[in-house]
């Protein structure tokens, strides 16, 4: 099966200007791009990128200095993921990625939260994501959590788990929230990539891929990416795969590639 593919054009077309990185992802197959912040585009200007390149935008992430798991932080976050999802219908972006914890510059965890037990972490993710998916319905914006690996790159993150992030979502049961299932930072926290696929398809929203160790580009590490593809078809997803990389030599290079994994 062939999925669309969204490239993240934050790292990668890094060689180029951003506003002319639409255009390229579009010459070099991409049916999306994806991109991580919002509040540092010209949204007029990524609007018409888009639109001139004929290509879609996946979507990007809604939060920014505010936490899911902070109780005292809920009205502060769901009024800035209100703000997100105004700009993602602005520009046509079909969501927007949440996590539980804010990250700072270099995705950064700004604040462990050592002084709050699971207990309270827990119910306050509950309580606000009930809200978020509330947000997602009525606008018709979809809301993907992403747990993040704790290894190497977001020390310090409470959801670093599928199974903690599929549950929630199941519990929830909304069609417009879902888990941003992202193979890279999964090999790295827990492995066993395909069972989970198995166990948690039916709440997956969006698949992000990069090789690991390195974040690269499929090929460059140890993940078995023509497996995780067969998977993700036999158990019936039809999402996009966001290809949110680091290409290990330049972006031509990678995109060969990532065009040559499914």
């Amino acid at each position: 099966m062939k999925f669309e593919r969204s490239a993240c054009i934050e790292p990668m077309y890094s060689e180029i200007p951003f506003l002319d990185r639409f255009q390229a992802a579009k010459n070099d197959g991409f049916e999306y791009v994806e991109f991580w912040s919002w509040t540092d585009k010209d949204l007029d200007a990524v609007k018409a990128a888009a639109e001139a390149a004929g290509i879609g935008i996946s979507g990007f992430n809604g939060d920014a200095d505010y936490s899911l798991i902070d109780p005292t932080h809920k009205e502060k976050y769901l009024d800035f993921l209100r703000k997100s999802v105004a700009a993602a219908q602005k520009i046509g972006a079909k969501s927007v990625t949440i996590h539980s914890n804010a990250l700072g510059e270099g995705g950064i965890v700004v604040n462990h939260y050592d002084d709050l037990s699971d207990t309270v972490k827990l119910c306050s993710m509950y309580d606000m994501l009930l809200e978020c998916a509330k947000i997602a319905e009525e606008s018709g914006i979809a809301m993907n959590l992403e747990p993040l690996n704790i290894t190497t790159d977001h020390v310090g993150n409470f959801l670093a788990h599928t199974q903690m992030a599929a549950e929630m979502t199941r519990l929830i049961g909304s069609p417009m929230l879902k888990v941003l299932y992202d193979v890279y930072h999964m090999q790295l926290n827990e492995g066993s990539l395909c069972d989970t696929i198995r166990a948690y398809a039916d709440q997956i929203g969006h698949i992000h891929v990069a090789d690991a160790p390195g974040r690269h580009e499929p090929g460059t590490g140890e993940i078995n990416y023509h497996a995780v593809f067969s998977c993700l078809a036999e158990c019936g997803y039809t999402g996009r795969i966001g290809y949110e990389l680091i290409p290990k030599v330049d972006t031509a290079t990678a995109v060969q590639a990532i065009m040559a994994t499914e």
